[in-house]
């Protein structure tokens, strides 16, 4: 069975220029094939993940990538990335193409774009509340704490942490907590229904969602 033969892939489109593969078919395809579909530049980093969970997650993200730039480019080789001094990819011969992937112990997920995009999806995990006022400020611990579900009000304002962060392309930081206090930036997130994930998209705003 090839590996797109089993994939369940949500496509929706935020605007013309950008659009999300999900995936949750996590132990649906033969690993071993699809090692030998990717580039081996992503068969190594697979590979050096410990566990098998790892290296599948590792593998379908890229999938979606691979999906992605077909359907929306007409691209059908395997990309190879190049990265920032913070680590963020890029697709080496096509620097218009923005992406950036993201995966969980429920699903991976890939946002292509021709604008600068950040994306994170995360597992729905017990509430922490040392954690949470660790990353979030005061009106975000309000918000959390007001919730009628803590966890997943805090796994939503994190995937949005995150994919803020992405989308610049400086990962982590001391910044944690302000970082969704800066303006111009544009959020869309999805709540499994069974809220086992969630995950947040995040561009800036462009000048008609300004006005």
């Amino acid at each position: 069975m090839q590996l797109f033969d089993c994939f369940f892939v949500f496509l929706h489109e935020k605007s013309e220029a950008m659009h999300i593969f999900l995936s949750e078919d996590i132990w649906d395809f033969d690993l071993a094939a699809a090692l030998d579909e990717v580039s081996e530049q992503r068969h190594e980093q697979a590979l050096k993940f410990k566990h098998e969970l790892g290296r599948r997650l590792c593998v379908l993200a890229y999938q979606l990538l691979k999906r992605g730039l077909n359907e929306v480019y007409g691209i059908k080789e395997n990309p190879i990335f190049e990265y920032n001094e913070h680590g963020k990819p890029s697709i080496v011969g096509h620097p218009e193409i923005c992406f950036n992937l993201s995966h969980c112990k429920e699903a991976a997920i890939c946002a292509v774009s021709d604008q600068m995009v950040g994306v994170d999806v995360e597992s729905v995990r017990s509430y922490n509340d040392s954690l949470v006022r660790y990353t979030m400020n005061d009106d975000e611990v309000c918000q959390i704490e007001s919730a009628e579900d803590r966890a997943v009000a805090f796994i939503r304002l994190w995937t949005m942490k995150e994919a803020a962060l992405k989308l610049t392309g400086t990962g982590i930081s001391n910044e944690m907590k302000q970082v969704l206090c800066q303006k111009g930036l544009c959020f869309e997130t999805y709540i499994d229904p069974q809220r086992r994930f969630i995950y947040s998209v995040c561009q800036f705003e462009t000048e008609n969602e300004k006005k």
